[in-house]
């Protein structure tokens, strides 16, 4: 199977975490999200326990919590104390909900609004990652305001290519996000900030793109940010206390891409940012990392009831399933792969080819084209593989379909962690 956690049993069903995919869906319906919460807190330990063994002590992962955000995941995170990276003030709001201490938070965003920084602030946020210079001066005036000094990193260009899809890029010079080394307004904000009072510059910022499986482009970021550290210790006299590297290493959703194994991917960086550390004798910073799509997306699946087939001889086939689009736009937003079994008949033979498609009145609402599956028929129930990431949280109405029901499993126990929308919740905010 592609993961671990998934099995097939003496029935021919899909389990996940020894659960069966269809005694799941007769108790809590469809379309259904699953997760394995020993996966999430397996993943959390790989990246807590290799980056304190390689980069050292102090050094930590914060889950990116754009990949799954509800109050769950944040009590997961709580529990693993681990630190968490928000990126608006919902996410802010969600984790307060659930006890999170948000002194272990930092807050991104290429426009933090003025409420966002006032919320923020008085809810104790540890660090804000600064885009921009109207967005320091703003944090600034805030802080005056509350009688505070309040830490932030920068968020810098590093000017790297990890040649991913265009849609999940964002390390290159003439990204929306950060400010460029490039072009010398790295070293403006940096002398800006310094000159702030109510500001106190803990570090710096980079995150290149995600779905990454090749470690080159990590390693040379992780260089190159350990010259610019070197760079402004020599120009400013600056000593950088903290150097978040960001997130992107790749996940398997395809039999085709490789499984990666994360702390040989943090211990190779590791040993370059040591090495530059070491020939440049500056004060090695703490290093953080945010690990997102990598602790969350192969915890889950999604589960959907087929509703029918269409064969179009000579072009091609279809299965409609009642889910699509409004909990899965990733196929929709940027072709992304997925593999896709039929969860209940999984010993039967594969031999229809065909395309996936939702029930949104919308021509591209398509989880996958080209999948090889036993041909399933009204009421079988199909599985789509590695769903814990940028699905739920990316998730909408459209159509005025309720988001579904979330559901995990821990010690072989099943329990509700978002519940499934209803018509009523659709019209709650409608006047």
């Amino acid at each position: 199977m592609l993961h671990k956690n998934l099995t097939i049993n003496e029935k021919g069903v899909l389990c996940i975490a020894e659960q069966d995919t269809v005694e799941l869906v007769q108790k809590y319906g469809t379309p259904l999200m699953v997760m394995d919460e020993a996966r999430i807190r397996r993943n959390f330990s790989v990246y807590k326990n290799a980056m304190e063994k390689y980069f050292g002590q102090g050094s930590y992962p914060l889950f990116a919590s754009k990949a799954f955000s509800c109050k769950y995941i944040y009590r997961i995170a709580k529990e693993e104390n681990v630190g968490i990276d928000l990126v608006s003030s919902g996410e802010l709001y969600t984790a307060l909900s659930a006890g999170f201490d948000v002194s272990n938070a930092f807050l991104h965003g290429n426009n933090k609004t003025d409420a966002d920084i006032e919320y923020a602030i008085e809810s104790g946020v540890g660090h804000f990652v600064a885009d921009n210079l109207t967005e320091i001066d703003m944090i600034d005036e805030v802080a005056k305001k509350h009688g505070k000094v309040q830490p932030i990193i920068l968020r810098l260009s590093p000017g790297i290519d990890p040649h991913t899809h265009a849609a999940i890029t964002t390390g290159q010079v003439d990204s929306k996000f950060g400010i460029a080394i490039e072009t010398g307004q790295a070293d403006d904000a940096v002398e800006y900030t310094l000159n702030k009072k109510n500001l106190r510059l803990d570090g710096f910022h980079c995150h290149i793109g995600s779905q990454i499986f090749d470690i080159k482009p990590f390693c040379d970021a992780g260089k190159l940010m350990i010259e610019y550290v070197t760079h402004v210790k020599q120009k400013f006299g600056y000593v950088t206390e903290i150097l978040n590297l960001g997130g992107g290493f790749g996940v398997r959703y395809i039999q085709s891409q490789p499984e990666l194994n994360y702390e040989d991917f943090i211990r190779l960086i590791a040993s370059y940012i040591n090495e530059e550390v070491k020939r440049s004798g500056i004060k090695k910073p703490r290093i953080i990392m945010e690990p997102g799509r990598s602790i969350v997306a192969d915890s889950a699946l999604t589960l959907y009831t087929v509703g029918g087939t269409k064969e179009i001889p000579g072009f091609k086939n279809y299965v409609s399933i009642d889910g699509g689009m409004p909990d899965n736009p990733r196929y929709a937003l940027y072709q992304a792969d997925y593999t896709v079994c039929l969860a209940s008949r999984m010993n039967d033979k594969a031999d229809f080819t065909c395309t996936v498609a939702g029930r949104c009145c919308e021509s591209g609402d398509l989880i996958q084209e080209d999948v090889t599956i036993p041909k399933p028929y009204r009421g079988d129930i199909l599985a789509v593989l590695v769903t814990g990431a940028y699905n739920y949280s990316m998730a909408s109405n459209y159509n005025r379909i309720p988001r579904p029901a979330v559901v995990a499993i821990k010690d072989g126990k099943v329990f509700e962690v978002i519940r499934r929308e209803t018509f009523a919740d659709l019209i709650k905010n409608d006047l």
